[in-house]
């Protein structure tokens, strides 16, 4: 695996120091508050996992399975893979997702919730935000890294459910794209 990727953006000890500083946000943000946290699945597990453990606050997980990816790039359609969504009325929302890239789908869940939760605020969060100009004009309200336009896998990141495992977000060669393309 090593040998498919082009370089490395940010090892894991740079990943965990940033989310040290934005757990240390979060937390300040929510004091005192009753906070939901919707992680995106599965790109965002590893990503949820290290930045919850490090927010000391009671709060409350769910997961939601939303896709909008076939291969390097966004089909323009999210599906979500879940009819219902927890019980978030009068609570503050933070969705976590790995990247945002074309911003539909961050603006789809954001659009979802607003409809359908009675959540008291919606926020999002998210380990890395492409520099590109969005299809959507949805932004994050917490950001981990600024990245170029590049497919990007490691820490939780796939490409076709291969690479999650990488201790570090690198850049994917294009060998790599045509040997894993399905």
């Amino acid at each position: 695996m090593q040998g498919d990727i082009d370089r490395i953006l940010y090892h894991e000890t740079t990943i965990l120091s940033r989310l040290d500083e934005m757990a240390h946000t979060i937390a300040k943000d929510y004091e005192g508050k009753e906070l939901t946290v919707v992680s995106i699945l599965n790109g965002s597990f590893i990503f949820m996992a290290d930045l919850l453990r490090r927010i000391p606050l009671p709060l409350q997980i769910d997961s939601w399975s939303v896709s909008s990816y076939h291969g390097t790039k966004s089909k323009g359609r999210i599906e979500f893979r879940q009819n219902s969504i927890a019980d978030v009325t009068g609570r503050h929302v933070l969705i976590l997702d790995d990247i945002l890239d074309s911003g539909l789908t961050l603006r789809a869940i954001k659009d979802r919730l607003a409809a359908e939760s009675g959540a008291a605020s919606i926020r999002s969060c998210v380990l890395l935000r492409k520099k590109l100009q969005r299809e959507a004009a949805t932004v994050a309200d917490y950001v981990g890294f600024e990245i170029p336009d590049e497919f990007v896998v490691g820490y939780g990141l796939d490409y076709n459910e291969q690479y999650r495992n990488l201790p570090y977000i690198g850049v994917l060669n294009e060998e790599a794209i045509r040997r894993h393309a399905r």
